[in-house]
């Protein structure tokens, strides 16, 4: 005989005041918080200046709520006390926190902004019942600080409408489901302010009433609305009419090697190779490869210590990783011994299965990127760069390094005319002793040696770059100059007698060729 499947049962978890609540957590650990009958809003940026994102308790007394402007509420409340918020952050912590219910449950998702959603089909015996379930849920999440309305319904939509209108914890079986949807404002359904507007004016305030109008009315009214405002599609779905699944993200994975020792030892070289097999045969299962590791060993007096190595490309050859990790042992304070190695890789990029060439010929692409690796690992990653490349006029803006890990190289532009190998940053100006009319001057003296031109090519004239540049900035002309004893410097004439932007024109070495 076949069980009867379960009925679906889902726990809606809203978090009314998840910004304040994390506000006063940090800044308890920090300093000394308001007092309660100071009036405290968190403010983001607005169109036109900062507003109201989250408010304390004794800001919603006062009447004080979100989306009005900082400045109309200080004029008001003279006492109010404003502090910065931060939505990413509170983003990542109900992130952390739909991850964390999965204690419960297997599948959590998170529910907008405010809110998680739990498919705790069949879980509840686990804790006692619903009822108990519940409880613990709620007794959890007050003692993390944080104020949280729950509810349990045979659907997403429901539970959600329950938690946000309901009365306290809810507990909604399938055959009471409209029952307890019909006393809640159409305002549940999250429809929008234009389509609430349009229902109050019809009447229609609650769920109940929405349910006894005919459906054909309805229909031609809101047959335009898209599905996530369609008042109709939201509430077929909250009674179970239609699905409405809950598509739960799967768990992080991660990538970790460990190695636990029989008593403490000193040196953790030996223990490497193990470590360093051990990951790459769990990456290359996944057809990934790593681009930062971190070597962790934990002392016998309950201290760790870490290090860190990073990558230039995805890798997951053992005897790469082998060499990385052992230019970072230095300085590695064992204490009394440990007992236990993990070798983790904190960031991943899918690394394909490649075959070795037949012929036995190496990867140039390969070896440079592990040349950039232990040379990173050995000297810093502030050590090795390479030259990243800008569209610019000026010469000095063309080039600049970047770190060589975490970036990308890319060819050098194309240039018409010949540029030195080495570029002066800043050009040193240099002292003219003779000068001719026309191109550059026949004697100079730089760096306390006097020249004598030879020969000249040029100019060529380069103008400032008005999106960038200051007013005023003046243009150049370069030369190609060739000395007595045939060394070959680029030098420029910076403005023109006469331009108005300035006295005599100035000049500068830039550059020397080969």
């Amino acid at each position: 005989m076949t069980a009867a499947p379960a009925q679906p049962r889902i726990v809606s978890v809203w978090f009314p005041d998840l910004a304040m609540d994390r506000w006063r957590r940090i800044t308890a650990q920090q300093r000394t918080l308001p007092d309660e009958t100071v009036p405290v809003v968190l403010a983001q940026a607005g169109r036109h200046g900062p507003v109201v994102y989250a408010v304390s308790v004794a800001a919603q007394r006062r009447g004080i709520s979100e989306g009005e402007r900082i400045v109309d509420v200080q004029a008001i409340h003279p006492d109010l006390h404003v502090e910065q918020a931060d939505a990413p952050g509170d983003r990542k912590l109900l992130d952390r926190v739909a991850h964390w219910a999965r204690r419960w449950c297997p599948w959590t998702v998170r529910d907008g902004a405010d809110g998680i959603v739990m498919d705790v089909t069949g879980a509840d015996h686990l804790f006692g019942g619903e009822t108990a379930m519940l409880r613990d849920i709620g007794t959890r999440f007050q003692m993390q600080g944080l104020t949280a309305r729950l509810a349990m319904a045979p659907t997403r939509g429901g539970a959600q409408m329950l938690a946000r209108f309901g009365a306290g914890r809810v507990i909604c079986d399938t055959e009471d489901l409209e029952m307890c949807l019909a006393p809640l404002p159409v305002a549940a359904l999250r429809i929008g302010a234009d389509t609430d507007r349009l229902l109050q004016r019809l009447g229609l305030k609650t769920l109940g009433a929405l349910m006894q109008v005919p459906r054909v009315a309805l229909m031609r009214r809101f047959d335009r609305l898209a599905e996530e405002i369609n008042p109709l599609v939201l509430l077929d779905r909250a009674l179970g009419r239609t699905a409405d699944p809950l598509n739960a993200p799967a768990d992080a994975r991660h990538w970790l090697a460990r190695v636990r020792l029989p008593e403490p030892v000193i040196d953790p070289l030996p223990h490497l190779e193990a470590l360093a097999q051990d990951l790459c045969v769990q990456l290359a299962e996944a057809e990934q490869g790593a681009r930062q590791l971190r070597l962790t060993i934990y002392r016998v007096d309950g201290e760790w210590r870490s290090r860190d190595v990073a990558t230039a490309s995805a890798s997951r050859d053992p005897a790469h990783l082998l060499r990385l990790l052992a230019g970072k042992l230095d300085g590695i304070d064992p204490g009394f011994g440990f007992d236990l190695l993990t070798l983790e890789a904190l960031r991943v990029e899918p690394l394909a299965l490649q075959q070795d060439h037949l012929e036995g010929r190496r990867d140039a692409q390969r070896d440079v990127a592990a040349l950039l690796d232990r040379l990173t690992a050995r000297l810093g990653p502030d050590k090795i760069t390479w030259s990243a490349w800008v569209q610019s006029h000026l010469p000095e803006r063309v080039e600049h390094a970047l770190p060589a890990l975490g970036h990308v190289a890319r060819q050098a532009p194309v240039l018409d005319r010949a540029r030195p190998l080495r570029l002066l940053e800043p050009p040193e100006e240099i002292a003219v002793l003779y000068a001719v009319p026309e191109g550059p001057p026949a004697r100079f003296r730089w760096r306390r040696v006097a020249y004598l031109t030879r020969r000249h090519e040029g100019p060529e004239r380069i103008a400032p770059e008005w999106w960038r540049d200051r007013p005023g900035t003046r243009l150049r002309d370069y030369y190609k100059v060739e000395v007595g004893d045939g060394r070959r410097f680029w030098i420029y004439r910076e403005g023109i007698l006469g331009d108005g932007r300035g006295g005599d024109p100035r000049w500068f070495m830039q550059g020397i060729f080969a």
